[in-house]
């Protein structure tokens, strides 16, 4: 193991055998990572003294109590326990980001809502401050329900950082790259990949190249899981080798920090005097992650038809309801489509489940135009939704040769919850308001003759 100094300042190991480029590959593994030799203990959690001075502390992602195979926590070895990571608590106000419930009597989001890509300004925007929540969903004081949001990020967070106790968030980058300085390591990321930042967990979010513009999902319920596969088998969708934990990293810096706190859907600060990025060694399965997107291998119809969406699911997170998820993560990506004498894009339907697609780049098959790579559209439960009309015209009469879907790539999150509108989606982001008008092109075809038309 040799040691890596970072451009931001921290200290990385190149982890153990088998880790690539600063990553261990695996999701839910048993991970052990250390940044200084001999740091992490070996046989015991918390012996009576930690090698280099370093205090054990625990970060629990689940109940103690919950079952072995749903069980997260992680041990941590760091320069200051935690409780000297936080002061006094001061509200702060973060308008644009938003938290569920906030259902406003002056927005109406039953509808179908599409909303052009929102334009970065040209202003100083953090990761905090460049939030803009789209919708929200469920309750987070229960802790079941989602929140949708956009991001534009042109500035790096300096001595400063945030932890949210109220979710995980999926960072689904569109433009822009970033980097994670967690607790338990770091995170570059870029458009074509995904990362998963685990409740509770501090960090810090600096601008690689910009500025930088996404979307994510807060997920207030049960942590994101690969879906089971069923009649599939054991590979193809994502598979757990492609997701990348990172090595340990810490920062020893003695310096005047802020601390943001999202907890409940209001926001603290609090000041300290050093980095809180300081576990040095740290073990378990409660961690960080992220996953690229190109290594997702779709799955689907080889004959005839079009399966459910579902088939497309990278990541799901369960709620109480077998079968029926809080939130779904779904790719439509690059892939060839062969269903013989078969209507291919998505078919017309009504959903139980609420729709937020976002569009990282190129052109969904269902709407060829007006949704362009950083736009948004939103189905609501009970909605119904499908193609437009040049879309349906163009699958009805075209040759039903193999096809490639080429220089694509869309996303969805989907919510067993109504997925209701802020004031900022309804009133200054980009709505098209024409959105509606895509399907009243479509003509009536029904001429009470027998055969097919």
């Amino acid at each position: 193991m040799t040691i890596q100094q970072l451009p931001a300042g921290m200290i990385r190991a190149t982890g153990p055998q088998g880790a690539h480029q600063g990553y261990m590959p695996g999701f839910g593994n048993d991970f052990e990572t250390e940044a200084l030799p001999g740091a992490l203990p070996q046989g015991q959690n918390s012996p009576q003294k930690c090698n280099y001075g370093l205090y054990a502390e625990q970060l629990s992602g689940t109940a103690f109590t919950a079952p072995r195979g749903q069980n997260e926590r992680t041990w941590c070895y760091r320069i200051r326990p935690s409780v000297h990571h936080t002061g006094r608590f001061a509200p702060i106000e973060v308008p644009f980001w938003k938290t569920a419930p906030n259902v406003l009597p002056n927005v109406t989001s039953l509808g179908q809502y599409r909303w052009d890509p929102i334009p970065v300004p040209d202003a100083d925007l953090t990761w905090i401050t460049g939030m803009r929540t789209i919708t929200t969903a469920g309750d987070v004081n229960i802790q079941v329900g989602m929140a949708s949001h956009v991001y534009l990020v042109t500035q790096s967070m300096v001595d400063e950082y945030f932890f949210s106790a109220d979710s995980e968030l999926l960072v689904v980058p569109q433009e822009g790259r970033l980097r994670f300085c967690t607790e338990l390591g770091v995170i570059d990321l870029e458009p074509r990949e995904i990362a998963i930042l685990p409740r509770g967990l501090v960090y810090r979010v600096e601008v690689l190249e910009g500025p930088a513009r996404g979307f994510v999902c807060e997920n207030y319920g049960q942590k994101f899981d690969l879906p089971g596969r069923g009649p599939i088998g054991a590979n193809c969708l994502a598979n757990p080798r492609d997701f990348k934990c990172p090595v340990a990293a810490f920062e020893d810096r003695e310096t005047r920090s802020r601390v943001v706190i999202k907890w409940c859907g209001q926001f603290h600060e609090t000041w300290i005097g050093h980095s809180p990025l300081d576990v040095v060694a740290w073990h378990g399965n409660y961690c960080a992650y992220k996953y690229d997107l190109r290594t997702y291998s779709p799955v689907g119809a080889i004959l005839f038809d079009h399966p459910d969406p579902s088939i497309f699911t990278v990541l799901t997170a369960p709620s109480g309801q077998e079968g029926t998820a809080n939130i779904d993560f779904v790719l439509f990506r690059e892939r060839w489509m062969v269903a013989e004498h078969s209507f291919r894009p998505p078919w017309y339907h009504k959903n139980i489940m609420s729709e937020l697609m976002g569009n990282i780049y190129g052109i969904y098959d269902a709407k060829p135009q007006g949704f362009a790579p950083g736009g948004i559209s939103l189905h609501n439960c009970m909605l119904p939704h499908g193609p437009d009309r040049d879309a349906f015209e163009g699958a009805s009469n075209a040759e039903l040769r193999p096809e490639k879907l080429d220089n694509t790539m869309s996303f969805m999150f989907e919510t067993r919850f109504p997925q209701h509108l802020t004031e900022y989606a309804a009133r200054e982001a980009p709505m098209q308001q024409e959105y509606m008008e895509v399907w009243q092109r479509l003509e009536k075809k029904f001429d009470g003759t027998p055969g097919e038309k």
